[in-house]
């Protein structure tokens, strides 16, 4: 399931006309048939600004897939936000992006891939949340096996 999908100019119009929070929640709610809490709704207005900035880069042409809360078949875990379209080398790819609004309350684990945080206490880092998100991708599904997608798992911590 993907909660919201457009290309890279449909997302920015969306960002700049102050639409995208509202039209992902909507989207949202269509979808699992559940709404979701005001600090949710915050975080989506506010990541979304940051990822309209960060692919406003020229280069990145404005027919690019983007994806957000994509739900992982069988699991309930979400990506966040993906980008789709082909590389260099004309391979198809999806980079996929954990974002993450910590600003502080972060401390470094001894564990391997995890971080201790002062809300939730011990989480896996971003990066492994993400890379662990590829994985699963990478085994179970099809499109991505048989087509030959390749994912590009990455946090960003505005």
């Amino acid at each position: 399931m993907i909660v919201y999908s457009a290309t890279k100019k449909e997302f920015s119009e969306d960002v700049l006309s102050n639409q995208i929070e509202k039209k992902i929640l909507s989207s949202f709610v269509r979808e699992t048939g559940n709404s979701t809490g005001k600090s949710e709704v915050a975080s989506w207005q506010n990541s979304m600004r940051y990822m309209d900035t960060v692919i406003s880069d020229s280069e990145i042409p404005d027919d690019v897939g983007i994806a957000i809360e994509y739900k992982i078949p069988q699991t309930s875990k979400r990506i966040d936000f993906i980008l789709t379209g082909t590389n260099s080398e004309n391979t198809r790819t999806a980079i996929l992006i954990e974002l993450k609004q910590w600003s502080d309350g972060i401390a470094i684990s001894e564990k391997d891939g995890i971080i201790e945080t002062k809300f939730f206490g011990e989480v896996n880092h971003p990066s492994y949340q993400v890379w662990s998100y590829a994985t699963l991708m990478e085994d179970y599904n099809a499109n991505v096996q048989y087509q030959g997608i390749s994912l590009k798992p990455c946090a960003y911590l505005h």
